[in-house]
């Protein structure tokens, strides 16, 4: 279950952080890395810093965009510091862990993390279901990449332990779109939206906002997916004839 977790690093810029992230996640037993456009690729001082994980620098999955690091996921989670312009559901760390462990048995599962400087952006944030923050000391928070990503990821040990602790849940499938097939939806009502004048094409950008914001916090199944695409052809063909 655990190598359906994925750790994402977007933009890094630094390849010891790689190193030092690749050995946080090793030592919870964690070793699906993707690298996102990397400023450098990792090298010598990045295997150094693995201090024995460099296994997991060596199978490091390294794509161009964010879309291409959560593709195939059904849960995808953004750390972040609370939006005071667009709040999102937030977890804490543990609440991170239990979720990402729990959706992790069906399908891949993304825990992203910024660059070191800025974090991710806006746009990539609200490609998140959740935005995980760590409640550091407010007067000292200074949290550096891989100490973010062991906090993390030893919750998400800790959740896994507990987990085989009790009985083995039946395995379903998944009840959760993924977020390929989100990203197909927004942009089917987006093009509807604009077809019927409800907002303009050049600026869709605060209403889709918002849009995704209510179905990011409703969080549709499967099936509820399927009715709302199907309730939008069905307003695509009607306007059609």
């Amino acid at each position: 279950m655990l190598q359906n977790i994925r750790i994402v690093l977007v933009e890094t810029s630094h390849t010891g952080n790689m190193g030092s992230v690749a050995r946080a996640m090793k030592t919870m037993g964690l070793t699906n890395l993707y690298l996102v456009n990397p400023l450098v690729k990792p090298d010598s001082q990045a295997i150094a810093l693995a201090a024995g994980a460099s296994d997991v620098i060596g199978n490091a999955t390294i794509v161009d965009t964010f879309d291409e690091a959560i593709a195939g996921c059904s849960l995808v989670v953004g750390t972040s510091a609370r939006s005071r312009s667009l709040p999102w559901p937030m977890l804490d760390p543990r609440e991170c862990g239990l979720k990402s462990v729990e959706e992790g048995q069906q399908a891949p599962v993304a825990l992203v993390f910024g660059r070191e400087r800025v974090g991710l952006t806006n746009e990539e944030l609200q490609k998140c279901h959740y935005h995980v923050a760590i409640a550091a000391n407010p007067e000292y928070s200074s949290l550096n990449l891989a100490m973010a990503v062991q906090v993390i990821t030893y919750e998400v040990r800790m959740a896994w332990l507990q987990s085989q602790e009790t009985e083995a849940a039946e395995v379903t499938e998944s009840p959760y779109p993924l977020v390929d097939d989100l990203e197909r939806f927004y942009q089917h009502m987006e093009k509807m939206m604009v077809a019927s004048g409800f907002i303009r094409e050049a600026t869709p950008g605060q209403v889709m906002s918002k849009m995704r914001r209510l179905f990011t916090r409703a969080r549709p199944e499967k099936d509820e997916l399927n009715i709302l695409r199907g309730m939008l052809s069905s307003l695509e063909k009607k306007r059609e004839n």
